[in-house]
């Protein structure tokens, strides 16, 4: 795997990429847009808020686009979905206070929103049968169910109406297998077009396996060293998504002690490419 981190700090690439041996890397002198795709509203901020900070300081132009950004299309939730609003304290306007701490988060990088209108898994219903399809946790990280094939089709076509060309498009592994992950990767994929991607954190803890196999694969990646400032950034961004701390931490210094760890363990924050043609 190639890893370009020979530099101290952070500057940006033209439009152009260098062609190298083994695939396309970034250069790190000029400015361009980015798009961050978000499955839920923590997302990018979980994954790499550092980065996103950093690239907003060179200039960059970067966006986070939250895919299952939609409140729930009724009152009426499944009794897995309650226990989650209870879990995280919000009630039963989860999404709309979900939304406010997004837009916390993303004034703390400096980056732009667009939220679309997909609801959260665990809202959602088969359009034939009008059963929920994701009931348990077991669910969440399973397959995607038919009912949502629909739904990645337009999607698809949501985000390629929406794109600037020359926009770098970065989406998530889908490590851990979450299925609103697996959604965004999938519609993602169908464009056509060059991508990056980043490691879905803190699933990738648990994702050696998948992670060394895209290096038995030459996958492409890049490790972007983050600052001091940048990882104070990414906390906080994290931090704002105050009601899904309990989901991965004990509390949030616990978070901050974890994130610490993980961005001195990968010495930066890493984006992928998938392999290019001999």
């Amino acid at each position: 795997m190639r890893v370009d981190d020979n530099t101290k700090f952070i500057k940006w690439q033209s439009r152009h990429l260098v062609r190298h041996k083994r695939g396309l890397f970034l250069r790190y002198n000029g400015l361009m847009a980015w798009i961050y795709l978000s499955p839920h509203f923590d997302d990018v901020a979980l994954s790499c808020g550092g980065l996103v900070w950093e690239q907003v300081q060179y200039g960059e132009s970067v966006s986070i686009w939250t895919i299952c950004a939609s409140p729930p299309p009724s009152v009426d939730l499944s009794p897995f979905a309650r226990e989650l609003h209870q879990r995280w304290e919000l009630g039963q306007n989860a999404p709309a206070l979900r939304a406010l701490e997004d837009r916390k988060s993303a004034h703390r990088l400096g980056v732009s929103s667009r939220y679309f209108s997909i609801p959260d898994c665990i809202y959602r219903r088969d359009s034939a049968t009008g059963e929920f399809m994701y009931i348990s946790e077991a669910a969440l990280n399973g397959a995607l169910q038919v009912g949502d094939f629909q739904v990645i089709h337009e999607l698809r076509e949501e985000i390629q109406r929406s794109l600037e060309p020359e926009a770098a498009l970065v989406c998530p592994l889908g490590l851990g297998n979450h299925v609103d992950h697996q959604l965004t990767r999938r519609a993602t994929e169908g464009l056509e077009r060059d991508l990056w991607y980043y490691a879905d954190y803190p699933y990738a803890l648990q994702s050696d396996d998948q992670l060394e196999q895209m290096k038995v694969d030459r996958w492409i990646c890049q490790i972007f060293p983050i600052s001091q400032d940048g990882l104070a950034a990414w906390m906080d961004s994290i931090s704002a998504h105050a009601s899904q701390i309990s989901t991965f931490w004990k509390n949030d210094p616990a978070m901050r002690q974890a994130v610490t760890e993980y961005l001195q363990s990968n010495g930066g924050i890493r984006l992928w490419k998938s392999p290019t043609p001999e």
